[in-house]
């Protein structure tokens, strides 16, 4: 069977880095401060923000979720984030997705500080990534972050491997596929209109399913090397109920070398990457040294 990629093997070293630069950061005066702006009470939607919150208080921060009916205007829903993107106590700040209809055309990224956006979208951030940067200036999309730590700590060596990208969203697929770029990985960026997808996953020395669909990637998208990683992106349920993601993990976990689980692999790994953001924002705002 492939090895486990999973998340618990590095989670608690991360938050014991962060617990420790959030102590060094407030003996200095300073609090690295969380806002999350939910709008209604769409059910997922509030389970992932308290679960932010809880991590984001277990590594010392502090994290505050401002709920707004759904029913808000979007004069309101505007003033509430130009209020807190000035606020100086705010290090961080971001819009729990998806939105009402009346305010979903809304490109709520761009509206929030490029050094505040501590999910890593604003389109300063993204073009620092397009530019060759790997944290270094920019805050780094979450999940694409967290896929990187996770290789890294797998000690894979990026250098000169071939990637093949399912799926083209802005969260996961684009950003990753600049990241993967920056570590001079070749990248193949499949979607919905490529052709031949699996002649070219077959042939990728790591494949990302990033797509959203339940069990999509199974052993005919792999070749008969056996030495392939698998990084599933994916959180769905299966027609029975059961969590599983993007990849057919039974049908593939003994013809990889290495597989990320639902759950337990990607997942905790995004969430990591929001409190790292967090705390590099505050560090990078305040002028501390940690």
């Amino acid at each position: 069977m492939a090895t486990l990629l999973k998340a618990a093997t590095i989670s608690q070293a991360i938050v014991d880095d962060l617990k420790s630069k959030c102590e060094s950061i407030r003996e200095k005066g300073v609090t690295p401060t969380l806002k999350v702006i939910l709008v209604g009470e769409h059910a997922p939607s509030v389970i992932y923000t308290r679960n932010k919150k809880k991590f984001m208080e277990r590594i010392g921060a502090k994290c505050e979720i401002i709920n707004i009916p759904d029913n808000v205007s979007e004069e309101a829903f505007l003033k509430q984030i130009k209020n807190l993107s000035e606020d100086k106590n705010v290090n961080g700040l971001f819009v729990q997705l998806p939105l009402p209809k009346h305010l979903d055309h809304i490109d709520v990224g761009q509206l929030i500080p490029p050094d505040k956006d501590v999910d890593g979208f604003h389109a300063q951030n993204l073009y620092q990534v397009m530019a060759g940067d790997l944290g270094q200036n920019a805050l780094l999309p979450c999940t694409p972050k967290g896929i990187l730590t996770l290789l890294e700590n797998a000690k894979v060596d990026l250098n000169g491997k071939t990637v093949a990208i399912i799926g083209r969203s802005l969260i996961v697929g684009k950003p990753l596929s600049l990241l993967l770029t920056n570590k001079n990985c070749t990248v193949t960026l499949c979607h919905s209109r490529t052709k031949n997808i699996k002649e070219i996953t077959s042939k990728a020395d790591i494949v990302v399913a990033a797509i959203g669909k339940a069990k999509f990637v199974d052993a005919s998208f792999l070749g008969e090397r056996r030495d392939q990683i698998i990084i599933d992106v994916g959180i769905n349920h299966d027609s029975g109920g059961k969590l599983c993601g993007d990849v057919d993990f039974e049908n593939v976990k003994d013809i990889c070398s290495a597989i990320t689980p639902v759950p337990g692999g990607v997942g905790p790994m995004t969430i990591n990457s929001l409190g790292q953001n967090l705390i590099t924002a505050t560090i990078r705002q305040s002028g501390i040294t940690v």
